[in-house]
């Protein structure tokens, strides 16, 4: 079952269950999948699928932080139940372990040492096509710091 077949048995699964957070939810990712292939006039498989929701997630998390300072605990209540029945559809999201065993084999990859702050942006590139939907750019940002550092 491809990852559209199953965001649309989810969505008719949470309609029968009288479920709106996950209905809603499900139904503005499906949303976004589908203006994209309106836009860009192409089917997506499920790795431009993952894309979208991970950017969907992305978008979520980024307001959450502005609600969290806001006092919208309602809302922001909202958006975690509708961040953890995203993240349901992505793969296994990679730990800060993992994430720094593959900065460090792609910085020997690339012959960039640590405390070579120059290298950020080289590096950070080479990681992200390596762990796309694997790992949040923000933590692997994090990771590269911290190893740049050193």
């Amino acid at each position: 079952m491809t990852l559209k077949e199953q965001l649309m048995a989810d969505f008719k699964a949470a309609m029968k269950a009288k479920d709106e957070v996950r209905k809603n939810t499900i139904n503005f990712a499906r949303a976004a999948i589908k203006q994209y292939e309106v836009d860009n006039r192409q089917e997506l498989d499920d790795e431009g699928i993952i894309a979208i929701l991970s950017k969907q997630v992305k978008m979520r998390k980024d307001a959450l932080s502005d609600f969290e300072k806001a006092g919208r605990t309602d809302l922001v209540d909202d958006y975690k139940a509708e961040i953890e029945i995203l993240m349901g559809y992505l793969p296994e999201q990679m730990d800060e372990a993992e994430i720094k065993e593959v900065v460090q084999a792609t910085a020997e990859e690339l012959g960039v040492q640590g405390g070579d702050k120059k290298s950020m942006g080289k590096l950070m590139g080479a990681v992200m096509k390596k762990v796309k939907g694997l790992a949040d750019g923000n933590d692997v940002r994090k990771v590269i710091q911290e190893f740049l550092s050193e």
